[in-house]
């Protein structure tokens, strides 16, 4: 690296430096804390009609990355709202994904912990400016809602990511780069040794992303090996591509401006005849490995690739109601989370555990079939504007979640089924609305496993207790991110607690407000405990960064 591009890599540093402090701070505190504004309005009057036209400017296109490659093109995204993409991106191999990370790593790896912080913080500020564009670009490959796609596209996955490099940058900071170190002898001089320290990175990471939340659930592995000093290749699934390869594009940028090879970020797109995720998770030369997505791969990922693996799965996340003091409140909150998205989001409550002589409320006592309904008018009411609701519900991503809500309608014990909404500026959309069942404690083959996206189970028990027991076994065998409680009784509470900690589920008592179970917040919630099978990584703690790099140690005789 040159002298006037290290001085660059330099001032950014120095300009981003109070982003980076409020980073570390906050991570201490676990408080509100955020250095991208999630409110549209601050990013200018001109930013809405800039956004948009820079996301259209793309469409039909190719997704032009100076990488190597074989010359051709792909394209494999369809935008669940219908909308023609027709942005192709170029096609690579492993051998040559792998060499030209391999040529990247020797400058990036050794360059000082502030060069590469200023890289992407800088590259992080860019991301941000691109805001509207990346909501576009998230909205039509995932199918989430506008606002929705601006905020967990846009700042939320960039405080993720900025949070990764806090952490990173605490555990590489506390260790020192050199010091004399001075034992006593006795009577004789002391033994003086120069001992140094060098951060050495593990080598080539590995991100494949996930066809949901590419960006918030792909920033914090991409950056945390970064900025621990080591290269990515990125693989996003194959529907949501856009919104990684422009952050991908913005990094090669801000690298090649600072004198490093860009090829330190790298795009792998799979074609038909070749999908590359199992190849590159088993090359010898990958070293880190980060996953978001379904179990079976995320589980043989776990069993057999050699690199250090980091995932994300799924999980059957579940609520119980025991009693409740808010009624009208509990029954509107629940309706929103589990339309929010049309339930595909790893957080979304699943199975809800109610029992069959009923519960107590504000409003008396009511039935199980009364709690069943006052979940249904919840949802009417959420949903009974299309205009309104489809501002909510987004759009179904992929076919199989589509083939999933429509097996499910023709089941027994549907209560209310998913139907379609017709979106006023997108006749093409996929859109669905929740499907609600009862079901009992013996249908087993239909609750206990991940019905990924708008299918809700509320299912009979014989008691609270059996609810806790069976949410906090489903935990333990299948996996689960969030949980739900809803009760009265200060003793049950502490009970839920307990289970909660037994399943390593993040819990949620009593959400009868603005609060959702779906929603985590970066610098404060931990997304994924790490300690069930729906993930063994946790966004973000100190284990998600320490073990990206390991610490050589020289030691010489002091000089006098």
């Amino acid at each position: 690296m040159s002298t006037a591009t290290a001085s660059r890599a330099s001032d950014w540093f120095a300009a981003h430096r109070a982003t980076l402090d409020g980073a570390r701070d906050t991570i201490r505190t676990r408080s509100f804390w955020s250095a991208y504004p999630e409110g549209f309005k601050s990013y200018g009057e001109a930013a809405p009609a800039e956004g948009k036209a820079a996301f259209e400017a793309r469409l039909g296109k190719p997704f032009v990355i100076d990488q190597p490659g074989t010359g051709d093109h792909v394209a494999t995204e369809r935008s669940p709202f219908g909308l023609e993409l027709g942005v192709s991106y170029p096609v690579s191999t492993p051998e040559l994904l792998v060499g030209a990370a391999q040529a990247a790593l020797e400058s990036w790896g050794s360059a000082s912990l502030e060069a590469r912080a200023g890289v992407l913080l800088e590259a992080l500020a860019r991301i941000n400016a691109a805001s509207v564009e990346m909501a576009h670009a998230t909205m039509h490959t995932t199918g989430q809602p506008f606002m929705m796609a601006f905020q967990a596209g846009g700042p939320h996955s960039q405080d993720r990511a900025l949070e990764a490099i806090a952490y990173a940058y605490e555990e590489m900071a506390r260790v020192p780069a050199q010091v004399t170190w001075e034992k006593p002898q006795g009577k004789g001089e002391p033994q003086r040794i120069d001992k140094r320290f060098a951060i050495v990175p593990r080598g080539i990471a590995l991100s494949i992303g996930c066809s949901t939340f590419p960006n918030w659930n792909g920033y914090p592995g991409m950056f945390a090996s970064l900025i621990t000093g080591n290269v990515v290749i990125v693989k996003p699934h194959a529907q949501a591509i856009l919104p990684l390869a422009i952050s991908i594009e913005i990094l090669r940028a801000v690298l090649f401006e600072a004198d490093f090879d860009p090829n330190a970020v790298q795009l792998a797109v799979d074609t038909p005849d070749r999908l590359l995720a199992k190849e590159l998770a088993l090359r010898p030369e990958v070293t880190i490995v980060d996953y978001t997505g379904g179990n079976a791969f995320g589980d043989w990922l776990e069993k057999n690739a050699g690199a250090l693996v980091y995932t994300e799965k799924a999980g059957v996340n579940a609520a119980v109601i025991d009693s409740t003091a808010d009624f009208k409140g509990m029954t509107r909150n629940l309706a929103m989370s589990v339309s929010l998205y049309s339930g595909q989001m790893c957080t979304t409550p699943q199975n809800i555990f109610v029992p069959r002589g009923g519960i107590e409320t504000d409003e008396g006592h009511k039935s199980f079939d009364e709690v069943v309904a006052g979940l249904g008018a919840a949802l009417d009411g959420l949903l009974g504007v299309p205009e309104r609701a489809v501002e909510l519900l987004g759009a179904i991503a992929t076919d199989a979640t589509l083939e999933r809500v429509d097996a499910e309608n023709a089941k027994p014990g549907v209560v209310r089924p998913s139907v379609a909404l017709a979106h006023p500026a997108f006749p093409g959309a996929r859109i669905r609305t929740p499907l609600v069942a009862t079901l009992d404690t013996g249908d087993v083959d239909r609750y206990d496993r991940e019905m990924f996206g708008p299918i809700v189970y509320v299912i009979a028990v014989d008691s609270t207790e059996q609810g806790l027991d069976l949410a906090t076994s489903e935990a333990q065998r299948k996996g689960a991110i969030t949980a739900i409680l809803h009760a009265t009784d200060p003793a049950v509470i502490a009970l839920g607690e307990k289970k909660a900690a037994e399943g390593y589920v993040s819990l949620g008592i009593n959400l009868t407000g603005s609060l959702l179970v779906n929603q985590s917040a970066a610098f404060s919630d931990y997304h994924v405990s790490g300690g069930n099978p729906a993930g063994n990584a946790s966004l973000t703690d100190a284990a998600f960064v320490a073990n990206r790099f390991r610490i050589v140690e020289t030691r010489r005789p002091a000089t006098a």
